[in-house]
C-alpha cells in the first residue's frame, strides 16, 4: 500500500514484519492505556485528597472554636487577674496601714520589736502586753473617782480643818457638788457601804485583787451594798457632805495591805503613762505582782483551765 512502510525483525529462527501503521497503532493503544492509568490514578487522588480536605476543614473549624473558647477563658483569666491585683494592691494598703498602727501601738505601750519579727509575732506580743496591761489598770485602782474631778486637798500631813489639829490625811479630796456621781476606780467586791462611825460619813469601801482596796467617803447615799462586784467605772454612790466635813466634797484613799498610800499615782495611771507608777510607789512589789498577772493571763489564753477570780480583803 502507498505511503505505508513496512519494517523487519529478523532473528535466528524467524523474521517479522511490521507496517508502520500497526506500531503506530499500538503506540497509540498504549498511549491511551497510560493516559487511562494516568487518569484513573489522578481521579483516584483527587478523591482521596478531597476527603483529606474535608476532614482538615472539620479539624480546622475544631480548632477555631478552641481557639475562640481558649480566647474567651484567657479574657476571664485576665479579668480575675485584674480583680486579684487590685486585692492584692488593697491587702498591701491594709497591711501598710496595720504596720504604722501597730507601731503607734507598740510605742504607746513600750514594747520593742526585732526589725524582722513577723507580722503575727508582733501582733501576738502586742495583744498579751496589752490585755496584762488593761487587765492590771481594771484590778488595781486608776483613774479618777469622778467625771470631772478638781482636787482640793492631797495626801500628807495638813492642818485638819475642823479638829484644827496637824494630821495625816489619808487621801485626796475632790471638789463635788451634792448629788455628783462617784465611780469605782478597779473591779472589785464591795466590804463596807452606809455610815461609818469614824468620821467618815457614808462611804464604800471596796477590796480589789492583789491586796488593794479603795474607800470613797462623805457620800449623800450609796448605791451599793455589800458583797456586790463592782466593775471598774460603775457608780457607787452619789457625793455629799456627810460626817466631819466641812464643805460638800469627795474623799478618796488607796489601801496596800492595810497601809494608806497616796493616791496621785494612781489617778494618773493610764496604758498611756503605764510605767511611772512603779517608781513612783515602790513599796510594791510590782515585779512579782506583773509576773503573777502574766501567769494568770497564760490560764485565761487556755479555754480547758477555768479560771477562779480571787480577792484579798484589807481592813481600812
Amino acid at each position: 500500500m502507498r505511503n505505508q512502510y513496512r519494517i523487519t525483525v529478523t532473528d535466528l529462527h524467524r523474521a517479522r514484519h511490521y507496517t508502520l501503521t500497526q506500531v503506530m497503532s499500538r503506540i497509540a493503544l498504549g498511549g491511551f492505556a497510560g493516559i487511562a492509568v494516568v487518569l484513573l490514578a489522578s481521579f483516584a487522588t483527587i478523591h482521596f485528597l478531597s476527603d483529606e480536605l474535608h476532614t482538615m476543614d472539620g479539624d480546622l473549624a475544631a480548632l477555631a472554636q478552641q481557639n475562640q473558647d481558649i480566647r474567651q477563658e484567657n479574657a476571664v483569666l485576665l479579668a480575675e487577674q485584674s480583680n486579684l491585683s487590685q486585692q492584692v494592691d488593697e491587702r498591701a494598703r491594709e497591711l501598710l496601714a496595720l504596720s504604722d498602727e501597730l507601731t503607734q501601738i507598740e510605742s504607746m505601750i513600750g514594747l520593742d520589736h526585732a526589725p524582722m519579727q513577723p507580722m503575727e509575732q508582733r501582733i501576738s506580743a502586742a495583744s498579751h502586753t496589752a490585755f496584762e496591761r488593761r487587765w492590771l489598770l481594771n484590778s488595781i485602782p486608776s483613774g479618777y473617782p469622778l467625771v470631772n474631778a478638781i482636787v482640793t486637798s492631797r495626801f500628807g500631813m495638813r492642818d485638819h480643818p475642823i479638829l484644827e489639829a496637824t494630821r495625816l490625811h489619808g487621801g485626796i479630796d475632790f471638789r463635788a457638788a451634792p448629788g455628783t456621781e462617784v465611780l469605782a476606780t478597779a473591779d472589785g467586791v464591795v466590804e463596807f457601804s452606809g455610815n461609818h462611825s469614824s468620821g467618815l460619813g457614808t462611804m464604800v469601801k471596796i477590796v480589789h485583787n492583789y491586796g488593794f482596796s479603795t474607800l470613797y467617803a462623805h457620800l449623800d447615799k450609796t448605791d451599793v451594798r455589800v458583797g456586790q462586784y463592782i466593775t471598774k467605772g460603775q457608780m457607787i454612790g452619789r457625793s455629799g457632805n456627810t460626817g466631819r466635813s466641812a464643805a460638800p466634797h469627795l474623799h478618796y484613799e488607796v489601801h496596800y495591805l492595810g497601809r494608806k498610800l497616796d493616791p496621785k499615782p494612781f489617778l494618773e495611771w493610764s496604758i498611756d503613762q503605764y510605767d511611772q507608777i512603779f517608781e513612783q510607789e515602790a513599796r510594791i512589789q510590782w515585779e512579782s505582782l506583773t509576773e503573777t498577772v502574766r501567769s494568770t493571763i497564760r490560764l485565761v489564753d487556755q479555754p480547758s483551765s477555768p479560771l477562779a477570780p480571787t480577792l484579798t480583803a484589807a481592813s481600812p
